[in-house]
């Protein structure tokens, strides 16, 4: 028995049962970020919240089209997330609605009155005095100076806003006038000269994009489009609660069977497996910690489809690994070669797998998009813990002395 292997794996063990303590449990209440699940929230089938359908009508100032209805997502987007709430569900729904869902508010009528409010647009010179509203704005449009290559918002006022902006402008010149949305500084540009034409830039960007948002705001505070509320319901957590119950339920029950399963026809290589899953499962927490993961139940059914996929990617290397020791190669050797031979049936499956989870994160929205991408960080840590930490700690466990071959297998 080589005692440093022994001690490694033991160490090991030890190192990874403190983190699993230390990731659920809130044993230090002062640490913010621990446990890790403090840093996943649930979504909105699981923890409830509200469920908002608006559509937007034509008015005489202006059509329903791709641009305005942009505009209206811009503002919609803009505002939800003055709530403070996490990956909301914000999207598109034909030609002329769209679909909000915020997981976890408490007060669903003041949430709907705040989202369906018409944006605000005011220009305020230093002394607080407003001399511009959004209804006096035309457009506003980024562009690219083709002679300094400096990005700007190139702003176009109507006959009655042309008229105050140039009587406002002559008057501060060398001053600041603030462009104020919904009560929010957007920009607060000096002026420094007098601009009678109704056509003014404000410049300073640091990338189009940049440019093209603050250009999206600016024309929201004249939103021409008339929006109502056409759906509006609470959703219960009592569904999602009991589906959530089901879920950890069956997970358990699951796992179980996969542990005694992998330990009874595998033997040392399954206990080894069960402990590299027990590590893949910790890793993925993290990342979903890291990310705010709004967890939703495909989200989990991804989290333990992915489990079984990490499970499949053992059993094909063990199974390599009793082919290796059958022909008779020693015990190190058939791990390295099982490893090596298993590694491109492994990658085949995962990669066609990463595929399915990029065409239904780009076509998919809402929960879709939370199961592709559960799915994707399951595979991608199931390949790592599969490839690189079982293969260390078997590697090490054969270092340990621990060579009969019964007891791999075979």
């Amino acid at each position: 028995m080589k005692w440093g292997s022994v001690l490694r794996l033991f160490a090991v063990i030890v190192a990874v049962a403190v983190i699993a303590v230390f990731s659920t449990q809130p044993i230090f209440p002062n640490v913010k970020w621990l446990p890790l699940t403090q840093g996943i929230n649930l979504g909105l089938d699981l923890q409830g919240g509200v469920h908002v359908t608006l559509e937007a009508r034509d008015t005489e100032a202006g059509k329903v089209n791709d641009a305005t209805m942009n505009q209206l997502l811009e503002t919609i987007e803009r505002r939800v997330n003055a709530f403070g709430v996490s990956e909301p569900v914000i999207q598109r729904e034909g030609k002329n609605r769209i679909i909000v869902e915020l997981a976890g508010i408490q007060d669903p009528e003041k949430a709907v009155n705040e989202i369906i409010k018409t944006a605000y647009l005011e220009f305020k010179t230093e002394d607080g005095k407003t001399i511009i509203t959004g209804a006096d704005l035309k457009n506003a449009v980024e562009s690219k100076d083709q002679l300094s290559g400096q990005v700007e918002v190139n702003l176009e006022f109507n006959e009655a806003g042309t008229k105050k902006f140039a009587e406002a402008t002559a008057a501060n010149v060398g001053k600041r006038i603030a462009i104020i949305l919904d009560g929010q500084v957007l920009q607060n540009p000096v002026v420094n000269e007098p601009i009678p034409n109704g056509r003014a830039r404000i410049t300073g960007y640091s990338s189009l994009e940049e440019a093209h948002t603050i250009a999206l705001l600016l024309n929201s505070g004249a939103l021409p489009l008339q929006t109502e509320v056409i759906e509006k319901r609470t959703v219960g957590p009592t569904l999602g609660a009991d589906s959530l119950n089901k879920s950890v339920k069956a997970g358990i029950i699951g796992i179980i069977a996969i542990f005694a399963f992998m330990i009874l026809y595998y033997r040392l290589p399954g206990l080894i497996a069960n402990f590299a899953l027990a590590v893949y499962a910790l890793i993925v927490l993290a990342i979903f910690s890291g990310l705010h993961v709004v967890l939703t139940l495909p989200g989990i059914a991804a989290f333990l489809l992915s489990m079984g996929m990490a499970v499949d990617a053992n059993i094909i290397i063990f199974e390599r690994i009793k082919e290796e020791l059958k022909d008779g190669k020693t015990l190190r050797s058939a791990i390295n070669s099982g490893f090596n031979r298993a590694f491109v049936a492994v990658l085949d499956s995962n990669v066609t797998t990463l595929i399915a989870t990029a065409v239904l994160f780009y076509f998919g929205s809402g929960p879709i998009k939370s199961f592709a991408v559960a799915l994707a960080v399951g595979i991608l840590t199931s390949m790592f813990t599969a490839i690189t930490f079982t293969r260390w700690v078997l590697n090490t466990t054969a270092d340990t002395g621990i060579k009969n071959r019964k007891l791999y297998g075979a």
